[in-house]
């Protein structure tokens, strides 16, 4: 008991001791408040300030060449409107989202909201933008003076948040394209104005359950009923069921309805409809069922349903009729007898929303690379000597291989994207199939790229990337739909291939030279000789980078042509032919998007005069090729290039990632994403997430 109560009382004095020493350093920290006078923080920060640790300095700008300049060169169109919509979004902090981060301010929707609220907050920012003019003249001007000016706006919509560029791609591109593209002056006259003043609201349904991709195979039924002058729609069994169709499950009013036209018991192949689904109160119409496809892994904001049509009747002006047109007593008429060259036809309307898609993915992927290259530059970890200085991210060769050549490919897949979108606003009845297939190839490529770089950019940002502020995470759900959205991107690279094969066997068989519209004008020419020792010089030249492109092209072109009719001569039809070769077709059509992007670079680069922008230019481009041919195995695979050369290539990367990290900060600066669209990690990240700013 004795020893018992001595060792208590010496707990008492420890404890008495401990308080004491607590309450004196408590005192002395007050003193030392009261007596800075200048201090710039709160009190109770101020044991924060006075440690020795990891200080926010902003990167350094080495600028060789003209920003501005360059973002013109990137954006290619409608800077100055691009800059009118950050103002007008920014001047709107409730609708917009802009909050308070450190000492700048930041536009990002609100992806903690319900579905629910997520889709109304998507509608009330269309509506705004409508009666702010963004969208005057769209279905009322010609598509040569206004084309542009909807892809300028739908990239920046779709950097803010992809949902309100889908909403808006939806109404404009799919439903008011079908009708400008596959109606005639009477649809014209009734829906274009009304479509283009939000007085009725448009959706796309083509896709079912049971059939996405194969558009031929939906089983949506249409027929005529010539005692009445109506077309009678039904969905005939639950995978007839239009699916994932943008805008049906709340606020779409019309539907264009993709179905197959019975006409006198003969089926006469997938035409369009127009069908109103719901009233003006938005009471679903009679015969008409809608139900919600529910909560996704992204793209909240856009209100996806599922549409079924029973006994559902129209009047006969309600068929889009420019390609075909069946008249008041039954007879189905057409100005195109090829069923196929009409099927064709009816698919013009996906062209537009393909282009949107690739030009869109690159404004995705320019945020995510600006992000995590402006952190890299601020962030530092490890010493590369005892007690040295922590090192910048971007300073470690392996950083700057993660990242920079992903710069570089945005970069390039940016002037392709500019290409692609000329190439549509110049398009003809003649060219459609040209632009399908560029569309195809560029779609598929463009996407698949801001998915890596995403990917990418998430990684080499580490935790930070797992927070939604800091956007590229949220990204990644957003943007994970383009890869199957309006073709899935393995089909479309397949359908590619078909074109490219075609072509060339049609310039066979007519012992023709193979003409310039699908670039094939090289395959004219004997092959390429690729240089058996590849030197830094020889690598960077214009010259090797085409021989080599073209090369690997013409020659997957010609494997692609053989192996097709080895198969065929076995007996089997050109269909299971198609199937069994997938493989070179998936190359083939990879070759056809690297060889075009290149090619669109490199006449970015011819016209603009000798100097710091030009040579930044010409690292990119030959950033681009290397890491092309680095990462793709068909090179090796075909013997284009030896196992030398390829390690030569490698070699190769590394240098122009050493000589393009200058210039880190002035690339990004140059992709044309105002500041408010990033995320706090992009700039002082330690004073966005300092305790007086939780």
């Amino acid at each position: 008991m004795k020893a018992s109560s001595t060792s208590a009382k010496m707990d008492n004095a420890n404890r008495a001791m401990f308080r004491t020493q607590v309450l004196t350093r408590h005192l002395q920290q007050q003193e030392n408040n009261k007596t800075d006078i200048n201090a710039s923080v709160p009190a109770s920060s101020n044991s924060l300030q006075q440690s020795i640790c990891l200080q926010y300095s902003p990167p350094e700008a080495r600028l060789e060449f003209d920003i501005k300049e360059m973002r013109k060169l990137v954006d290619g169109h409608h800077v100055e409107q691009r800059d009118w919509l950050y103002r007008l979004m920014n001047g709107n902090p409730e609708l917009f989202g802009v909050k308070q981060r450190g000492d700048k301010k930041f536009a990002s929707p609100d992806y903690n909201q319900s579905m629910e609220q997520q889709r109304e907050i998507t509608m009330k920012r269309i509506l705004y933008m409508s009666k702010q003019g963004a969208f005057d003249g769209w279905l009322t001007l010609p598509g040569d003076q206004i084309d542009l000016k909807k892809f300028a706006i739908l990239e920046l919509c779709g950097a803010f948040d992809h949902s309100l560029a889908i909403k808006i791609g939806v109404h404009f591109l799919l439903w008011g394209g079908a009708i400008q593209f596959l109606g005639t002056k009477r649809h014209h006259d009734k829906w274009l104005e009304v479509t283009e003043k939000y007085g009725i609201i448009g959706c796309f349904a083509m896709t079912e359950l049971g059939h996405g991709s194969n558009v031929r195979g939906i089983e949506t039924v249409t027929t005529y009923d010539s005692s009445t002058g109506e077309f009678v729609i039904n969905t005939p069994c639950e995978s007839a069921q239009k699916y994932w169709i943008g805008g049906a499950a709340i606020h779409a009013t019309h539907t264009v309805v993709f179905s197959q036209l019975e006409i006198n018991g003969k089926r006469e192949g997938v035409h369009a409809f127009i069908a109103q689904i719901r009233d003006s109160n938005g009471n679903v119409c009679p015969n008409v069922h809608i139900a919600d496809c529910g909560h996704k892994i992204g793209l909240n904001g856009v209100d996806n349903g599922r549409i079924w049509f029973h006994n559902f009747r129209i009047p006969n002006e309600n068929l889009l009729n420019s390609v075909a047109d069946v008249s008041s007593d039954g007879h189905y008429i057409s100005s195109i007898k090829d069923p196929d060259q009409r099927f064709a036809a009816f698919m013009a309307p996906l062209v537009s929303g393909r282009v949107s898609l690739a030009s869109g993915a690159m404004y995705s992927a320019k945020v995510g690379i600006g992000i995590a290259i402006r952190y890299s530059l601020t962030r530092r970890a490890f010493s590369l000597a005892t007690n040295g200085p922590e090192v910048l991210l971007l300073d470690y060769p392996s950083h700057q291989r993660r990242l920079l050549p992903l710069l570089a490919k945005t970069y390039a897949f940016s002037f392709a994207s500019n290409f692609l979108k000329m190439l549509y606003i110049k398009r003809t009845p003649e060219s459609n199939k040209i632009i399908h297939v560029y569309s195809s190839a560029l779609k598929a490529t463009l996407t698949w790229h801001n998915m890596t770089t995403l990917q990418e950019c998430r990684e080499a940002i580490g935790g930070q990337g797992l927070k939604t502020e800091n956007r590229i995470g949220q990204l990644k759900s957003e943007f994970d739909v383009q890869s199957t959205f309006e073709g899935d991107n393995n089909v479309l690279m397949q359908q590619v291939s078909k074109a490219l094969l075609s072509e060339f066997l049609s310039a066979k068989k007519r012992n023709r030279p193979l003409s310039r519209e699908l670039g094939l004008e090289h395959m004219n020419n004997s092959s390429p000789v690729i240089p058996s020792q590849l030197t830094s010089s020889i690598l960077r030249s214009t010259q090797f980078q085409a021989d080599i492109l073209c090369l690997r092209e013409g020659d997957l072109l010609k494997r692609f042509a053989e192996e097709v009719s080895h198969y065929q001569a076995q007996g089997l039809s050109k269909e299971q032919t198609l199937t069994v070769t997938y493989q070179l077709a998936e190359d083939l059509g990879k070759a056809f998007s690297d060889l075009e992007t290149f090619r669109s670079f490199v006449e970015v680069e011819e016209n603009v005069y000798a100097g710091d922008l030009k040579n930044i230019l010409g690292l990119l481009r030959s950033m681009y090729v290397m890491i092309t041919i680095e990462e793709n195995v068909s090179f090796l695979r075909y013997g284009y290039l030896s196992t030398a050369n390829a390690a030569a290539v490698r070699k190769e990367v590394a240098k122009l990632c050493a000589e393009l990290r200058p210039h880190a900060l002035a690339l990004v600066s140059s992709l044309g994403i105002d500041d408010t669209f990033l995320s706090p990690l992009a700039f002082n990240w330690i004073e966005a997430n300092s305790w007086s700013a939780v």
